[in-house]
This record gives structure tokens, C-alpha cells and sequence, in this order.
């Protein structure tokens, strides 16, 4: 990933409600999940800025069960109250978890990590409670039970951040930190300045609860900077809730330099609890209402023409012409040859096959609330690289609602395949210029792609997810915007 890349903008840090949990808090109902009252009630409140808690979410839930979000006393008496009310069905690994959570909820009460008079600024800072780390399967509720928890916490100095627009933001504060020191006189040497601790400094000054989702580590940038950057989070009092698809000693699998990484785990592990949420059912691939076809199949007779078709019928409703759009992202401009009013029409090749990041993605994902994907191929080891941004692009899409159609060489649990060593000039490349032999090489997943293979998991889920007709009518803005 390019400095620039890491320089990109990130997700707001808001308080807002993320579509796993909206989906997990929707596909636990009974009778296909919920009865349609509840469905319209909660995707109204979704659509009315898409800025929905999980709190709040719930409360739609209890306007049909006759109990109030007002009535609980914390997370685990929220959940236990809508599986009463016949809202939601049990799971016992999600009551395990909430039990935990409700226990934090709790000891957070009055908790601050800020100095509550002068005399206190002179005496050591109170012990801060021990996080949780929830890892998982993909839809297993992780983040539904998070959100939940969050809700409860009785402070409004508290963050929840998907964990790559965090560490987006860490590299932007890093960057503006070095920019503000002096310029360096010719001919005399400068101190080293290490902007960690200001920078962790600073984030717990903003929050004393961070709660994390999808936490994971595939950057070299980021692994080196995480034990530093999370024993100054911890020291300042900060606690931290995350939830990730990797145990904690699974994180940075086989990276770059991992040895360097590796005293971190032992942190995260002494100020959070590590909790396993795994029920062994993907609530995304439940049986759910489908919104049509939206995957389509390169070998399908007449596949381009029934996507032109769509995308004219959408267009149709836009008020603008179909023309190109180019997007000034951090005065870089992106070009996209064939967009409509919020209607993207787009190849893998414009989307995946530049050098585009993140923040290229949280625009698209900002501009447009539907965008088509024509011709995703076999993503093979040689196409590493474009996987990572397949799955980038995806998670930016997702966490905004974005409606997608996509054209693709192979179904979708078969687009990533894992190909033996066949690997590109480059990674040959990378591999000499870093003097690693190909035997030491091949269990480095910077060469491998077992973590685009393993992120690939997720990405399934979620497009899987994203055909439901929920998730289509969920992301249709022109009804935010109506006001309907």
C-alpha cells in the first residue's frame, strides 16, 4: 500500500449503526426473521439518514413486542427482552458474549479516563477495565452484539470505527504531527521525533471506550505501530471492544517481519478478554427474500445486454445524463467512464485494476448508491493485488449500503482461487529485492494469499447479503431523499 493510500480518508468516526449489525439484528428473526410491520419500521428508520444504532434499531423491534429500549438495564436485558417478545431467536454463543459485554457495560458506568479534578492530575490514573476481543466466523452476530453493547454505554466519549478507517486516520495524524515539526537547518542533525504517543494521546483524549470492527491486520505500515501506538491507548485508560474473524494470535498470519509484530498480541491479550463468538451459522446466507438477479454469469447468453438493460431502466429515474465522472479524491482525480445522477456503470478493470485505496472507495461509496461491476475475472494468485482491492472496495460498499450488480467470469464462492506458486514477475521481484529465497517465501502471505483468500470469506458473506431484496430497498437513497 502506497503512502498515499495510507494518507486517504476514512469512514467518520459517528456513531451509526453498520450493516452487520442491521443484518444481524435482521436475519436472527423468526418466521423468515421478522414479520413485515418490523421490517418497514426498521428499514425506515435505516433509510432516514443512515444513522441508525443498534439501540435504536432494537427499539423498532419493541414498538411491535409492547417494551421499550428505555426499560433495559443494559445489553444482555435488551437482547434477553426482544427474544421474549418472539423478536429475535436465541443463540446461546451470543448470550455467552453479551453476558461478558453486559459485565463491561457495567464497571464502565462513571468510568473516565480524563482527570476528574486538579488534585487528580497529580496521582496515578485509575486502572481502566479490561476490553473485550470477540472473534469469529463471518455473520455469527459479532457485530450485531458490539453495537449493542454500545448503545448502552452511558458516555458520549466514545468512538465505534470499522479498524482500517482507525488506522487511516492514525497515518493522517502521523503525517500532520511530522509536517508541523520545524524544517531541519542544512548541516546539523535533527532529533528523532516519534509522533506515537502524541497521536494515541490525542485519541484518548477524544474517547475513553474505542470499539472496533472487522479487526484486522494486513499492512506491514500498520502492524510495525501497533504495539507502540495500543500500550498509549491502554496507559491513557483508553478500553477497547473489537470484533474480528481472527483469534488474536492469528493476526498478521505470516506477515512481513511478524517477529516484530508479534509483542503486540501479548498486549491486546492482557487489556482485552478474549471472547469466541462462533455458532457455525452465517446469518447473511440464511434464506432471504431475493431482490432479482444481480449476479450474473460472463457465459450467459445476452448477460451484457440484460446489465445495459438495467442500468438504463435505473438511469431513467436519474435526474442527469449518462456521462463520465471524474472525482477529485484528495486532489487526485478518478476517472469513471459511465455514471448516471447515483449510478455507477463500471469494469473491474477501472475499479480493481489501477492503483486505487481506500478513500477512492469511500468516495464512490459516498457519490452513488448503486454501482454496476462488469467483468470481475478468476481472481489466481497473480491477481492478488486486485483481490485486496475487490475486498477493499467491497467493505467500503457494504458499510454504506450500496447496491451492486455484477458481471463475473465464475460463480461467486469461485471467483478466488488459490492457484499453488504461480506468481508474478513482481512478487519474484519484491522477493530478491527483500533477499528472501522462493522456499522462504512461499509461507509469507504477502506472497501466499492465504489472507485475501481468508478476507475473500467475508466479502462472499457480504455480497451474498447484498442480492437480498432488504439490502436492495435498504440502499435505495432517491427514498431518503424523498423523505418517503
Amino acid at each position: 500500500m502506497t503512502f498515499d493510500t495510507k494518507m486517504s480518508a476514512y469512514m467518520p468516526l459517528s456513531v451509526k449503526m453498520s450493516p452487520s449489525a442491521w443484518v444481524g439484528i435482521k436475519c436472527v428473526f423468526k418466521e423468515q426473521f421478522c414479520s413485515r410491520k418490523i421490517l418497514k419500521c426498521l428499514t425506515e428508520l435505516y433509510r432516514r439518514g443512515y444513522s441508525v444504532t443498534a439501540g435504536q434499531a432494537a427499539t423498532a423491534l419493541e414498538v411491535e413486542s409492547g417494551v421499550t429500549a428505555a426499560g433495559f438495564s443494559g445489553p444482555l436485558d435488551h437482547y434477553s427482552g426482544l427474544i421474549r417478545a418472539g423478536s429475535l431467536r436465541e443463540d446461546e454463543h451470543q448470550r455467552a458474549v453479551l453476558q461478558k459485554l453486559d459485565e463491561l457495560h457495567k464497571t464502565l458506568r462513571g468510568y473516565t479516563n480524563r482527570p476528574t479534578s486538579i488534585m487528580s492530575r497529580f496521582f496515578s490514573k485509575p486502572k481502566p477495565p479490561q476490553g473485550c476481543y470477540i472473534h469469529g466466523d463471518v455473520g455469527t452476530g459479532k457485530t450485531m452484539v458490539m453495537d449493542m453493547f454500545y448503545s448502552h454505554v452511558e458516555t458520549e466519549r466514545k468512538k465505534r470505527v470499522h479498524f482500517h478507517g482507525f488506522m487511516l486516520d492514525v497515518h493522517k495524524r502521523i503525517h500532520r504531527l511530522k509536517q508541523s515539526m520545524p524544517k531541519r537547518k542544512a548541516g546539523k542533525m535533527a532529533k528523532s521525533y516519534d509522533p506515537i504517543a502524541p497521536v494515541a494521546e490525542e485519541i484518548s483524549e477524544e474517547a475513553c471506550l474505542l470499539c472496533f470492527d472487522e479487526f484486522q491486520v494486513t499492512d506491514i505500515a500498520d502492524a510495525m505501530i501497533l504495539k507502540q501506538l495500543f500500550e498509549n491507548l491502554f496507559l491513557n485508560g483508553v478500553v477497547v471492544v473489537a470484533t474480528s474473524n481472527r483469534p488474536p494470535e492469528d493476526l498478521y498470519k505470516n506477515g512481513l517481519q511478524r517477529v516484530n509484530f508479534v509483542p503486540f498480541i501479548a498486549v491486546l491479550q492482557k487489556y482485552c478478554q478474549t471472547l469466541r463468538l462462533d455458532s457455525g451459522i452465517d446469518y447473511r446466507k440464511q434464506n432471504r427474500p431475493s431482490a432479482g438477479k444481480l449476479y450474473f454469469l460472463s457465459s450467459e447468453p445476452d448477460a451484457e445486454a440484460a446489465l445495459d438493460k438495467m442500468f438504463d431502466e435505473l438511469a431513467f429515474k436519474q435526474n442527469d445524463i449518462t456521462r463520465p465522472r471524474v472525482l477529485n479524491v484528495h486532489n487526485r482525480k478518478v476517472r469513471l467512464n459511465k455514471a448516471c445522477g447515483t449510478i455507477a456503470d463500471c469494469t473491474f478493470e477501472e475499479l480493481c485494476d489501477r492503483p486505487l485505496g481506500a478513500s477512492d472507495y469511500l468516495e464512490i461509496s459516498s457519490l452513488f448508491d448503486t454501482v454496476f461491476i462488469r467483468h470481475i475475472p478468476l481472481l489466481t494468485l497473480n491477481k492478488k493485488t486486485q483481490a485486496r482491492r475487490l475486498i477493499t472496495l467491497v467493505d467500503a460498499l457494504y458499510d454504506h449500503k450500496v447496491r451492486v450488480v455484477i458481471l463475473a467470469e465464475r460463480p461467486l464462492e469461485e471467483i478466488f482461487v488459490h492457484d499453488g506458486d504461480h506468481r508474478h514477475d513482481e512478487s519474484h521481484i519484491l522477493m530478491d529485492d527483500l533477499g528472501l529465497k522462493r522456499d522462504e517465501a512461499s509461507s509469507l502471505s504477502i506472497f501466499s494469499g492465504e489472507e485475501e483468500k481468508f478476507a475473500f470469506q467475508r466479502t462472499v458473506s457480504r455480497l451474498t447479503e447484498m442480492q437480498t431484496e432488504d439490502y436492495w430497498l435498504d440502499g435505495d437513497r432517491s427514498l431518503k431523499a424523498s423523505g418517503k
